[in-house]
């Protein structure tokens, strides 16, 4: 589909990749890594058609369609959220409109006339067209991606001009999966994501249809849709079979391999010299010398940089803290009418590493702030424990910095123990490498200030620290460094991240934000989702009840127990069975009406209703799948 042939690209006298050999396959789920500055987004770029390459060749199969979502700086305004998604079926709903003409034309036309029957083939052929288009249901289809992306109902009807970069960039998403291309580029697209329309992504790709390539530093996402790995690394592209965790098995059996060959090589150069050093002045040997340093001259010698040095940062240890750090009782906070919380009780206690979760707006980052006093409360009761001393890491951290500092000159008055080669590679794990760590605070973006923000934190923390969000910004090396010093940290942690992994790594328990309350669960965000699975309604208890002790009945030969309810079922499968072929005799019935015209107003009304009859059986097809499994 997409095939690179000795592709090679540069970026001014810096060679980023070299020599690729790649074909991309109609259904390849691939992930693209690699360091910081090592060429994933611009290889994305070639691939996409925005950068041309400088050596060999890229071709791609005809009339294929790419979708392309750069990391941010897409703006959309002029329309509404649902109407800028909707305009990618602008096509469809021209079919639409040409089946309308046509049936305008024919409402004038004699049904008896060549003309008549010219316009109706026409408008059957428009109508199959439209049908295969899915043209009946864009306006669901809109709906359940803007859903899964995080929109409101309230939402979709407001002007794209009114949303942040970050919502923007899921406008533009949702642009991108509802086109469906055949090659789907998504460069890191969890980066505006909170964690619940993460989830929804993933399950999302895991059914796309097509291929898609993704860049992300979020190792949980990358393991779950991806089922192939494309590093660049040494100016070389390498492509590893599995997800990110077999990946990086693999790249250490390779680099192991590497290394040996490495070795060998360097131990045939060293005999070569030794022998040309040896007999080249001999007559006797001297061929053989000149033979041995031509081969010497044709060896391609292998190199394998050298890896960045693993930084293990450890918080310095706080002083302690009594074993209540917060309680909250009966707290509400509301913002005028908009209530965000409204009977939220809970308690954290020392060495708690607490992850708050909850779909966008529910309150998480305003619970951080009720909890740093920032906020202040609408009615209940706040208590901070004795001897809690804490620090806060918000989402825009960089506010608080001197612009005028120079970044290794602040981290080493804020940690005047460390030693410069200590903060130094601090800052580099922070990618903050070499003269970087020379600059002044000001120059550097809104994302490197917040970096920097966190970076200084770890040097100073009190006994209770609160983050908002610290993964964003960060790549897998500066989240490893963090998630290493908040394992070994002796405080107590409340954090605020969409990083599955991150999540699952640190938190020891999970609080959901939701309804106006908080709501504790013990364990990381996987212990979380089991016990979320287990809280059902009573009614759907009941029944996953009996339909459990009907199947453990079952297996023993036992038929004695809950008859009434097994009968209950079996009847419900039978009404249902008996209303699926009820719509299908519907729909049977209008399109044999469809194909004999009437009149304009009669087509219409027969389509609709046809249409009513499909989106019932839709449904009940779902409940005959749900009682079905029931039963078995």
């Amino acid at each position: 589909m997409i095939q690179f042939i000795n592709v090679g690209k540069r970026f001014a006298a810096k060679v980023l990749f070299d020599d690729v050999n790649w074909l991309i396959g109609p259904k390849d789920r691939i992930g693209l890594v690699g360091a910081n500055g090592t060429g994933k987004s611009t290889l994305m770029k070639v691939i996409a058609g925005l950068e041309q390459v400088d050596a060999g060749d890229l071709s791609t199969m005809r009339n294929m369609r790419l979708g392309y979502l750069p990391q941010d700086g897409l703006k959309l305004e002029g329309r509404s959220v649902f109407a800028e998604c909707a305009s990618v079926f602008d096509h469809v709903r021209q079919i639409e409109t040409d089946m309308g003409t046509a049936l305008a034309e024919m409402s004038d036309l004699d049904p008896e006339s060549n003309a008549y029957s010219a316009v109706a083939d026409k408008f059957s052929r428009l109508d199959s067209e439209f049908r295969a288009k899915d043209g009946y249901t864009i306006e669901m289809q809109v709906g359940t991606i803007l859903t899964g992306l995080g929109f409101s109902k309230d939402e979709w009807g407001k002007p794209c001009e009114e949303f942040s970069g970050g919502w923007q960039m899921r406008i533009a998403l949702a642009k991108l999966l509802l086109e469906k291309p055949e090659a789907l580029l998504l460069d890191e697209p969890t980066n505006h994501l909170d964690i619940e329309a993460r989830n929804w992504l993933e399950d999302y790709l895991n059914n796309y249809p097509n291929a898609f390539i993704l860049i992300s530093h979020d190792r949980y996402f990358l393991d779950v849709t991806v089922t192939k790995i494309v590093e660049v690394w040494n100016k070389k592209v390498t492509i590893f079979s599995g997800n990110y965790t077999h990946y990086q098995k693999q790249k250490e059996e390779r680099l192991e391999q590497m290394k040996a060959a490495q070795k060998n090589q360097q131990d045939r150069v060293a005999q070569i010299e030794s022998f040309v050093d040896r007999f080249r002045a001999k007559a006797t040997k001297a061929k053989q010398a000149q033979s041995r340093l031509k081969e010497l001259d044709k060896m391609e010698m292998i190199e394998i940089p050298e890896d960045e040095p693993i930084i293990h940062f450890k918080f310095p240890t706080p002083k302690a803290s009594g074993r209540v750090v917060a309680e909250f009782k009966g707290v509400a906070k509301s913002y005028g009418s908009k209530k965000v919380f409204e009977d939220a009780n809970f308690t954290i206690e020392r060495g708690d590493r607490i992850a708050l979760v909850g779909h966008n707006g529910a309150g998480k980052s305003t619970l951080i702030k009720l909890l740093t006093g920032i906020e202040g409360l609408t009615s209940g009761e706040y208590k901070l424990g004795h001897n809690v001393e804490f620090d806060y890491f918000a989402q825009d951290q960089y506010k608080a910095l001197d612009a005028d500092s120079i970044l290794l000159d602040d981290l080493c008055a804020t940690a005047p123990r460390a030693t410069q080669t200590e903060l130094r590679g601090l800052l580099g794990s922070f990618l903050f490498r070499e003269d970087d760590v020379f600059k002044k605070i000001g120059v550097l973006s809104g994302g490197e200030r917040n970096r920097y923000a966190l970076c200084k934190l770890l040097t100073q923390p009190s006994n209770f620290v609160l983050l908002d969000e610290p993964t964003n910004h960060l790549d897998m090396r500066a989240k490893d460094v963090l998630l290493g010093a908040l394992k070994g940290y002796e405080g107590t942690v409340v954090f605020v991240s969409h990083d599955r992994y991150f999540i699952d790594e640190l938190a020891t328990k999970v609080f959901e934000v939701v309804d106006g309350t908080v709501r504790a669960y013990p364990g990381n965000y996987e212990e979380f989702l089991r016990a979320k699975s287990r809280q059902v309604e009573p009614e759907v208890v009941a029944v996953a009840a009996v339909v459990e002790k009907v199947a453990e009945d079952r297996s023993q030969g036992i038929k004695r127990v809950n008859p009434m309810k097994v009968k209950q079922l079996e009847d419900r499968l039978g009404q249902v069975e008996a209303e699926i072929a009820k719509q299908e005799a519907v729909v049977a019935d209008c399109e044999a009406k469809l194909s004999n015209y009437v009149s304009a107003e009669e087509s219409q009304r027969v389509a609709t209703q046809a249409d009513e009859a499909r989106t019932a059986i839709e449904k009940l097809m779902l409940e005959w799948e749900t009682v079905s499994e029931q039963l078995n």
